[in-house]
């Protein structure tokens, strides 16, 4: 266990922005999570779970707590077969190296989630998911520390909550209770089923690709990434800023009058993609308090200029407003500000 003080959050997350952390305490080990929340405790510290920063926001005035960060690292195989895999990923482990273990073997399930930004321990947290795959699709269970009662212990994936963006892990009456230490996902010896989303097809299409392999998929979704993402090492962002729109039958009914496409999910909701809402609404490339819509994928807001969370939060309330003005619909960040519960 490594404990720092006084870490400017600007310097451990993407976006680039926050004062500084009383504490970050970086976990190397599973016996580590009980001293970590021991040392916690013992100085009444508010905490806060952070991967590698590409879903969190800094605020002005930094967090008087401690920041955990998972750095336990590793993969175990725990059963493999022709047409299955078993594997437990600790939650160090950076996600896309575990989304390139997993199809190196031919395995399906989290090809689609090629290049997502983060680690295995947020996977969970958010219900990451990418053009129709989502964690909670493979995910078999969780280990996780409880800091309530001071105990590990392993939770089933049937009991996460999962839906779009959303588990016990970051809503409810248990948010901010576990930290996750590892996550067992099951794969099967298979392929992405078509359709598949407009961009991933527009890409199979123009490269001439019928192999739907995933690792085929994995180098499709990499590339399509590689086009439209900001690297985070050279440039500030929080990745895919804004959720996507979930709309019942009724709300689906309404937005279709105003022309919003609109994708119908197996659980009977309509998913409309905000990178449409973003774009058809004219704010593609312009710049707001220093942050910049993405002209390449209109989800992602880029912090060119920008040193405070005061003006996020002006450039995030001007860009929903020109979205509620067009479509009546309303739009929420993804990144989760770091701050006490």
């Amino acid at each position: 266990m490594i404990i720092r003080e006084n870490i400017p959050i600007s310097e451990i997350t993407t976006m680039r922005l926050g004062g500084p952390a009383e504490f970050v305490i970086d976990i190397e080990s599973i016996d580590d999570a009980r001293d970590a929340f021991g040392f916690v405790k013992e100085k009444g510290l508010p905490f806060y779970y952070l991967g590698l920063g590409a879903n969190s926001l800094g605020k002005d005035n930094g967090f008087n707590g401690a920041i955990i960060r998972n750095h336990i690292k590793g993969i175990e195989v725990l059963e493999e077969s022709k047409n299955e895999l078993l594997v437990k990923a600790y939650g160090g482990e950076v996600w896309d190296d575990f989304v390139e273990f997993v199809t190196n073997k031919g395995f399906s399930g989290i090809e689609a989630m090629s290049k997502i930004p983060g680690t295995v321990s947020a996977a969970p947290v958010q219900n990451i998911g990418a053009y129709g795959q989502e964690a909670k699709d493979t995910l078999v269970s969780v280990e996780v520390y409880d800091s309530l009662i001071d105990e590990y212990k392993e939770i089933d994936a049937k009991d996460c909550d999962f839906s779009y963006r959303h588990s016990i892990f970051n809503s409810g009456k248990d948010r901010g209770r576990y930290f996750i230490l590892s996550a067992t996902f099951r794969f099967a010896e298979r392929e992405l089923k078509q359709p598949f989303y407009n961009s991933l097809q527009s890409y199979l299409d123009a490269h001439n690709i019928k192999d739907y392999s995933p690792m085929s998929i994995r180098k499709a979704v990499s590339a399509i990434r590689a086009d439209k993402l900001p690297d985070p090492e050279t440039t500030a962002s929080a990745g895919s800023f804004f959720k996507n729109i979930l709309l019942d039958e009724p709300e689906a009914k309404k937005a279709e009058k105003k022309g919003v496409p609109m994708r119908k999910t197996p659980d009977g909701k309509y998913k409309v993609n905000t990178g449409w809402l973003l774009e058809d609404a004219g704010l593609k490339g312009k710049n707001f308090h220093g942050f910049t819509v993405s002209d390449k994928a209109a989800l992602i807001l880029i912090n060119d200029s920008a040193k405070s969370y005061a003006d996020l939060e002006k450039a995030v309330a001007e860009i929903k407003k020109a979205v509620k003005d067009k479509f009546d619909l309303d739009i929420e960040p993804e990144p989760v500000k770091i701050e006490a519960d």
